[in-house]
């Protein structure tokens, strides 16, 4: 998926933090919120201006940036 249509990132907007396009909604919110047991319907019934493919997309870009990240083997 294409997240970029979605998410923004501007030092302007949460000091910079990556969010939801044209909202201060965090895509770590969306995260958190998933990780407790948020349905995406729980999550848009508690934020209302965002939608399945908003939330699909905050999913998207965490995947894309843990998948950049180097391991490092500290033992």
């Amino acid at each position: 998926m294409k997240y970029d249509r979605y998410i923004e990132i501007n030092p302007k907007v949460m000091v910079g933090k990556p969010v939801i396009k044209g909202t201060r909604i965090p895509v770590g919110l969306i995260l958190n919120l998933l990780a407790n047991g948020y349905t995406f319907e729980k999550i848009i019934k508690a934020y209302p201006p965002l939608t399945k493919k908003q939330i699909e997309a905050a999913l998207a870009f965490a995947a894309e940036k843990l998948n950049r990240e180097e391991n490092y083997n500290f033992a």
